[in-house]
């Protein structure tokens, strides 16, 4: 079975109910260009307007067939997670989101899984709604974004949730976000090449400093696009633990070095290309490798299977990142 564990999805219902009752989630929505449909948060951010491959489900099997792709799991728009809403207002759009997303995915059980998303803003909260999403709506992991309202995961005090993730023995999915572009990746595509790329590796280095990966040994966390930026300037991270242990912060230095922290991480294969994807391999091992699309954005990875089969992995490498690791790390 081949598994797309990086492709996104908002469901209709979930939308519909923001028009219905606005009030209740904090989020109303706004008429944009051309017919679509824009989401506003209350406290001020207004979001992109809806891609509509984003939610059209019948589309999507016709993707994934030209694809090659047999299941999808399926994470929201890292947009919409509304970190900035107050705890109350997100959980409850959070727990419609997750129950909306979970009855596609249980409705269509042979092809879909869903990632619950979090209230991050709230670890307790977090917590709570992971293990809501996976007990009770049949999420098989959570999905995160990259940062907390412009604070690196590292930086947040999540540990209420990161505990929630390793007692339920489930995989968080880390995807960048930035829904209010920054002037210099504003324009030429720069925000998904760079300061989503950018975004993770700021959170993973976080994540290393801080001591996460020390304090939660069994924690298993997906990186987006190939790891952003950190598999391929780990040894520069390196350069400053060096100098970092050697100082008067060695107290606070993580217990290894940040290179030594690559195999703690899986890592999506949307990296558009044989050579960066087998220096990624080489990197990590293929048994940290899981195959993602990014349907159904712009940068959307169209030949997923294509590009396993040109970066010169053995049969059993291409069973195991095509959708052999993801069956094992979810449970499915």
């Amino acid at each position: 079975m081949r598994i797309d564990m990086h492709a996104h999805y908002v469901p209709p219902k979930a939308v519909e109910a923001i028009e219905r009752d606005a009030t209740s989630f904090g989020i109303h929505l706004e008429d944009a260009a051309n017919g679509a449909r824009c989401a506003c948060f209350n406290y001020g951010l207004k979001i992109r307007p809806f891609p509509e491959p984003l939610l059209d489900l019948d589309r999507r099997w016709q993707v994934m067939e030209t694809m090659r792709v047999d299941r999808q799991i399926l994470s929201g728009w890292a947009d919409l997670f509304g970190y900035g809403m107050p705890a109350a207002e997100g959980a409850r759009w959070c727990r419609l989101f997750n129950e909306t997303l979970g009855e596609v995915a249980q409705q269509h059980g042979a092809r879909l899984s869903a990632l619950a998303t979090a209230p991050l803003q709230d670890a307790q909260l977090a917590a709570r709604e992971l293990e809501y999403g996976v007990k009770q709506c049949g999420a098989v992991g959570g999905v995160i974004a990259a940062n907390v309202d412009e604070v690196s995961l590292g930086e947040a005090d999540l540990d209420a949730f990161w505990a929630a993730a390793v007692a339920l023995d489930v995989p968080i999915f880390i995807h960048p976000a930035q829904p209010q572009m920054p002037p210099r990746t504003g324009k030429y595509g720069m925000l998904q090449v760079v300061q989503f790329t950018y975004d993770t590796t700021a959170s993973v280095g976080a994540l290393i400093f801080s001591g996460v990966l020390d304090r939660f040994p069994t924690l298993n966390l997906i990186l987006s696009h190939g790891g952003g930026y950190y598999p391929y300037q780990a040894f520069r991270f390196d350069r400053v633990y060096r100098n970092m242990a050697a100082s008067e912060a060695a107290s606070k230095a993580p217990e290894q070095a940040p290179s030594a922290y690559l195999r703690r991480f899986y890592y999506d294969t949307i990296l558009y290309d044989a050579q960066p994807l087998g220096y990624l391999k080489t990197l990590v091992g293929s048994d940290r490798l899981l195959l993602g699309t990014d349907y159904p954005f712009p940068v959307v990875e169209n030949d997923p299977v294509g590009l396993l089969e040109n970066a010169g992995l053995t049969a059993a490498e291409l069973t195991q990142i095509s959708g052999g690791q993801a069956k094992t790390l979810f449970k499915l």
